[in-house]
């Protein structure tokens, strides 16, 4: 028996899968064409140079019909052998997956622990660099934005960390929830390589992920890697020199993000990136003044993303959630790993605009109420303070400096 109507829209809150964009529905919903013809080649070769403007990248960018997991396995395979020395971090639950994931491939993984309230801390990168006498760690991994926590690392800090310890380390940072989110600059920022999936900034539905890749990453890669076939960059970019790929693309999701790329563009990046800034400060006022905590403990690292509210001892976040869900037809972002039960995530990325957080923010502030956690019910009006203010970030004004 099939569930009764609801009446509305659902509202998709949650930091990534993002709500879609009609009109990138629409180009997804295109008749697919042979991807081996000249229709696809002129589509591809027009499309990867517009990537890499997402990316700020010259460099090559690698699209797999895959999560971003895939794309985390890819970044690891092309660039490492087994038995590597890798330094990674434990800023979340992501974070530790792609530690996992490592160790399972069989590298050497040195992880830094963390309290998931904080980014990577560049000294501790400088300081574990500095005592590496040999050279034997081969890449630093780090989440941008780790999803789970609303906590965004300092990249280019950690780039100078590494640079001051004068290592030859490959720097390898997973934006699987930050582009086209958050201010991301692949070349400026000297990462080798990025990270990235379909389905947060990029607007579009699961399905894509992407390596980034300088040229000291391709020369690692070509110098060995682990045995690697799906995954290998080398024949993808000489297939896509020609405008094809090497495998069966994921066509109608390249249509769509052809389209999403137009968005963004239009747009532009700095304005998408200070409508980000703006809506993570309203939603951060807003948890001030029902008198509740932000999980990240450091403002240069509060994400403009998501964000993560802690609940009052005593108050379980699924159950708030629940409650959201049922009476609001709402969903917010579960408390992962160590964090479950003890945090909801608010998500405000993607196409997304004033009234739509309004409108979340109202959710929240009911749901809250309705299931007795002790709060002030001023969340929503300081929200909208915020939003009416240029206090509270003004959407022409560019993206927080990084």
């Amino acid at each position: 028996m099939s569930a009764p109507h609801r009446a509305g829209r659902h509202f998709l809150q949650i930091p990534g899968p993002t709500n879609v964009p009609d009109r990138i529905l629409r180009a997804i919903a295109q008749p697919t064409i042979d991807h081996r013809g000249p229709g696809f080649a002129e589509l591809t070769l027009a499309l990867l140079p517009a990537v890499g403007r997402i990316f700020r990248t010259s460099e090559p960018v690698i699209i797999y019909p895959s999560s971003g997991t895939g794309a985390w396995e890819a970044a690891l395979v092309n660039v490492l052998a087994p038995g590597d020395r890798v330094l990674a971090f434990e800023t979340g639950y992501f974070a530790a997956l792609w530690q996992e994931m490592a160790t399972r491939l069989g590298l050497q993984v040195e992880f830094a622990p963390g309290d998931w309230r904080h980014g990577v801390e560049p000294e501790i990168v400088h300081q574990r660099l500095v005592t590496d006498r040999h050279r034997a760690i081969k890449a630093v991994m780090v989440v941008h934005n780790e999803t789970s926590t609303g906590v965004t690392s300092r990249v280019p800090e950690i780039r100078a960390a590494i640079d001051a310890a004068g290592h030859p380390a490959l720097l390898l940072v997973d934006t699987i929830s930050s582009l086209a989110s958050i201010d991301y600059r692949h070349d400026e920022w000297g990462v080798d390589v990025t990270v990235a999936g379909s389905q947060k900034g990029l607007m579009l539905p699961p399905g894509l992920g992407f390596n980034a890749v300088s040229a000291k990453a391709l020369d690692a890669a070509e110098q060995g890697g682990f045995p690697r076939s799906y995954f290998d960059w080398g024949p993808i970019i000489a297939a896509n020199r020609d405008g094809f790929y090497p495998y069966t693309p994921a066509t109608n999701l390249l249509y769509g993000l052809r389209e999403a790329i137009a968005m963004l563009e239009e747009q532009t990046l700095p304005a998408v990136f200070a409508r980000h800034e703006r809506h993570a400060q309203a939603t951060r006022a807003a948890v001030a003044a029902w008198g509740l905590d932000v999980l990240c403990q450091d403002e240069r690292e509060q994400s403009a993303v998501l964000t993560a509210v802690v609940m009052p001892d005593g108050h379980d976040a699924d159950a708030v959630r629940d409650r959201i869900l049922e009476r609001f037809n709402m969903s917010l972002g579960a408390g992962l790993g160590r964090l479950k039960g003890r945090v909801f995530r608010i998500g405000h990325l993607g196409d997304f605009n004033d009234l739509m957080l309004a409108g979340t923010l109202c959710g929240v502030e009911m749901g809250l109420a309705l299931s007795g956690v002790p709060i002030a019910r001023d969340g929503v009006a300081a929200a909208l303070a915020c939003l009416e203010t240029t206090a509270c970030g003004d959407s022409a004004s560019g993206p927080r400096p990084a």
